[in-house]
């Protein structure tokens, strides 16, 4: 009998855990290791998630391959204009799947139900000529510091407008303080999100309330003139509509093929969840 305190006695004993079924299609093996190697292509929130997710892009890509194979396929690579090949596999799941769903045709009574439907979606960005200025903020205390300065420069500008100017020569650590803090014509997209958003919601005409933060430190805004967007006519977006329907399409196409594949296979190790575009 050992002494108590030993290792022995401390140790705790591993449990016994159920290892994963072999994962097999159609009688073919997907080897466990390449299921691991597999999993950092699906990231999860636990170990036991991201493998099945990986066994079952693998159970897929097997069942793609052996359609090819019975469709009798000779794999035809590609290469990018990066110079990236396609593997053999990879150009067969490629043919197998382009012969299996048939891009489908598009008509301007469809896209025109979507344009009407969707107007908000068709419009011009709103146009924004502004002024800022960018009081540096790398830390606590320089954010505490930037923020009271920002108060007392929208004190002064609320009290006189055109000292905007002089201000921002005097603090602004952008590039635009050697121009009185002009950011010019300001589109959508064309700055940080937080600084977008204030645009927005900014008035026109005087220096905006309160200062904004984003991560290039604490900004002091002045919209001068807001262009609001236009509906933008059917006729320049009808293209981008159809080409969106025509994806839209031929992605549930994939789905539903894939499911049928699913359907018709025999697979062991991991289950499928019913795909609601499935037969």
């Amino acid at each position: 009998m050992s002494e108590a305190g030993t290792p022995q006695d401390c140790a705790v004993k591993p449990r016994n855990l159920p290892r994963p079924q072999q994962v097999t299609v159609n009688g073919i093996v997907i080897p466990r290791a390449e299921i691991s190697r597999e999993v950092q292509n699906h990231p999860a929130g636990k170990p036991v998630e991201a493998w099945l997710a990986a066994a079952r892009a693998l159970v897929i890509r097997q069942i793609l391959l052996q359609a090819a194979q019975r469709a009798g396929l000779t794999p035809a690579p590609i290469t990018d204009a990066e110079g990236r090949r396609e593997t053999d596999d990879e150009a067969l799941i490629r043919q197998v799947v382009a012969e299996a769903v048939l891009a489908e045709p598009v008509d301007d009574t469809i896209c025109r139900r979507v344009y009407d439907n969707n107007r908000a979606h068709f419009r011009s960005s709103d146009l924004f000529e502004a002024l800022h200025i960018l009081l540096p903020a790398a830390d606590t205390s320089a954010r505490a510091d930037a923020m009271r300065l920002a108060a007392d420069i929208i004190e002064a500008v609320t009290s006189d407008p055109a000292a905007f100017a002089a201000l921002a020569a005097a603090h602004s650590a952008c590039p635009s303080a050697a121009t009185g803090g002009n950011l010019g014509q300001i589109g959508e997209g064309q700055t940080v999100a937080e600084f977008e958003a204030a645009l927005a919601r900014a008035p026109v005409g005087r220096v905006a309330p309160a200062p904004v933060e984003t991560r290039y430190g604490i900004h002091v805004v002045f919209v001068e003139c807001r262009i609001d967007g236009q509906d933008l006519p059917f006729e320049s977006v009808r293209d981008r509509i159809a080409d969106w329907l025509r994806e839209r399409a031929w992605r549930t196409g994939v789905r539903r093929y894939i499911a049928g594949l699913i359907g018709e296979a025999t697979i062991t190790g991991v289950a499928f969840d019913p795909d609601p575009y499935g037969p």
